[in-house]
C-alpha cells in the first residue's frame, strides 16, 4: 500500500519547509539547520520518533440469502419465491437489524414452458451472535429452494477512521515517552512540542486461514480477519534545564 504523505499537525517553530528542506535529510542535518538559523533563540530541542501497531476485528458481517424456484405458471413461482421471501424478512427484522442494512432484488425470467424467479436479500448485520441465530433459523425452516450464504466480514468506514486516529495518537506518546527517558538520562526536562509529523501510515489486511492454510470456523474467521495500520511519527520537543524545585 502506498505510503500517505507527511501531515503537520502543530508548530511554534517556522514552516516544515523553511526548517527541514529536504524530506531525506539526517536528523542531525536538521537540528544543525535549525541551530544556525536561530543563533539568538538559544533554542535546545530533543527530536525523537515514535512508532506505532494497532489492529482491529471486523465489526460488521454481510449474508446473502437467495431464494429460487421454476413453474409453469407465473402466479406459482411468484406466490412461491414471495412467501419464501416474506419469512426471510421477517425473521431478519425480528432480530434488531435495520431496514438500510436490508437490500433486496428480485429477477424473473422464462425459458420455453418454465418460468424462472430469483430473489435475493443481502442483511448487513453488526450483532454477530444475532446474525448466527438467523443463519440457523432460516437453514432450520425453510427447504432446499433457500440458500443461505456464509457470512463475508468487514470493517466499517468509523472502524477504520478510529483505528487511524488510535494508532497515531499511540505512536505519537510512545515519541513522548521516549523523549522524556532520554531527558531523565540527560539531566534535563522535556519541555512543550514544538512539532509533530506523521512521516510514515500503513495499512493492511490480514486473513489467519490465509496464513495457516487451515479451514476456520465462523467465529473465528471473525477474529482472524483483522485490519492493521502502522504509523511512524517525527516530533520535536523543547529541552530545558531541569528545576530540581519543581514536579515534572
Amino acid at each position: 500500500m502506498a505510503l500517505s504523505p507527511s501531515r503537520v499537525f502543530a508548530t511554534l517553530l517556522p514552516t516544515a519547509a523553511d526548517v527541514y528542506g529536504e524530506e531525506n535529510e539526517s536528523v542531525f542535518n536538521r537540528v544543525a539547520k535549525q541551530t544556525s538559523l536561530y543563533p539568538q533563540s538559544n533554542i535546545r530541542v530533543v527530536q525523537v520518533t515514535g512508532c506505532a501497531k494497532l489492529s482491529c476485528p471486523p465489526d460488521q458481517a454481510t449474508v446473502t440469502i437467495s431464494v429460487k424456484n421454476s413453474k409453469e405458471n407465473v402466479n406459482d413461482v411468484t406466490n412461491s419465491v414471495t412467501r419464501r421471501l416474506e419469512y426471510i424478512l421477517q425473521t431478519v427484522r425480528q432480530h434488531d437489524v435495520k431496514v438500510d442494512n436490508i437490500t433486496v432484488a428480485k429477477h424473473l425470467q422464462r425459458e420455453e414452458e418454465l418460468f424462472h424467479m430469483q430473489a435475493e436479500v443481502q442483511v448487513v448485520f453488526l450483532d454477530f451472535e444475532k446474525m448466527q441465530h438467523v443463519r440457523s433459523v432460516l437453514i432450520e425452516k425453510l427447504d432446499k429452494s433457500v440458500c443461505v450464504g456464509d457470512p463475508h466480514y468487514t470493517h466499517s468506514a468509523e472502524s477504520l477512521n478510529l483505528l487511524r486516529r488510535r494508532v497515531c495518537l499511540v505512536a505519537v506518546d510512545n515519541a513522548r515517552l521516549k523523549a522524556s527517558e532520554a531527558c531523565g538520562i540527560l539531566g534535563q526536562a522535556l519541555g512543550r512540542p514544538l512539532l509533530v509529523r506523521e512521516e510514515e501510515s500503513r495499512e493492511w489486511t490480514s486473513s489467519q486461514d490465509e496464513v495457516t492454510g487451515t479451514a476456520l470456523t465462523l467465529h473465528q474467521r471473525a477474529e482472524a480477519t483483522l485490519v492493521s495500520a502502522s504509523s511512524r511519527v517525527f516530533v520535536t520537543f523543547e529541552l530545558r534545564p531541569k528545576d530540581r524545585n519543581r514536579k515534572i
